[in-house]
């Protein structure tokens, strides 16, 4: 299957990587090939939810100084 995903700001990639192993690691899942994919996904899910909470702070925090 194409990868269809592109990443906005390709110097993201590291991080983005970095943030997938730790979480990997937190959850306890081996990312491979052998991996189900629930738990891959579940991987992706809880990048997407940090990536989320992220956004949303940096947004409030822009509020408040241009507020204040």
């Amino acid at each position: 299957m194409a990868r269809r995903n592109r990443l906005l700001v390709p110097s993201a990639r590291p991080a983005l990587e970095q943030m997938k192993q730790e979480i990997a690691q937190e959850l306890g899942v081996k990312l491979d090939a052998d991996t189900a994919s629930r738990l891959n996904g579940a991987v992706g899910g809880e990048m997407v939810k940090r990536l989320v909470a992220l956004g949303q702070k940096q947004l409030a925090n822009n509020n408040k100084q241009n507020r204040g």
